[in-house]
């Protein structure tokens, strides 16, 4: 099924609309679709270098919206909407989610992993929910949200852009590591940040 919905999302990309179906998707995958946008933003800046910029925004603007109904399914519908769709990824077990953030600790503990889900393949939409489900802080929420998938979909745009059809077999390969990377010093970077502002504050 899978492979079916992968192909014809591929076939958006060469669409006159595929614009609003970069958006679309995007949007959707943040909180159930579960092929990334990645393979829409790949095919597109390839066939239009010059708007490498305009798509990166799309699928960042879509992902963050789509990130914001992923976290109101999870806080007001959770019970009803959200065990559903984690029981389509096959997770059925999520008593334990609401004393992950019951420290500071745990506030940055949960920042990091929804971070390294923005970035990388693991399911980012079971974070949107679940960030929504344990009442995460919002501004932490949308703040991480679009810096991580801000970051990916930028970071996958400009060296497509930039350097062609010759990047793409090895954004598909080392995309995950240099993320990984990348979300680890955004966190740590945004940790010491909030620690100057709270020292600052008091």
């Amino acid at each position: 099924m899978f492979k079916e919905i992968y192909s014809k999302t591929i076939k958006l990309a060469g669409h006159k609309s595929s614009s609003f179906f970069l958006g679309l998707v995007s949007f959707i995958e943040s909180f159930i679709f579960p092929i990334p946008p990645d393979v829409l933003i790949i095919p597109m800046t390839i066939a239009k270098k010059q708007e490498w910029i305009k798509i990166a925004l799309i699928a960042t603007i879509g992902s963050v919206l789509g990130a914001c109904l992923g976290y109101f399914i999870g806080y007001v519908f959770f019970n009803e909407i959200g065990i559903k769709i984690f029981e389509l990824y096959g997770v059925d077990n999520t008593s334990f989610l609401k004393d992950k953030i019951s420290s500071e600790g745990g506030v940055i503990a949960w920042m990091t992993i929804l971070a390294i889900a923005g970035f990388s393949p693991i399911p980012f939409k079971l974070l949107t929910i679940t960030s929504g489900f344990v009442h995460f802080n919002l501004l932490y929420f949308i703040i991480v949200s679009l810096i991580t998938r801000g970051s990916r979909f930028f970071i996958i745009a400009f060296l497509i852009g930039n350097f062609g059809f010759a990047m793409k077999k090895i954004i598909e390969k080392k995309l995950l590591k240099v993320s990984m990377v990348l979300s680890i010093i955004l966190i740590i970077f945004a940790y010491l940040i909030y620690k100057l502002l709270v020292n600052f504050i008091s």
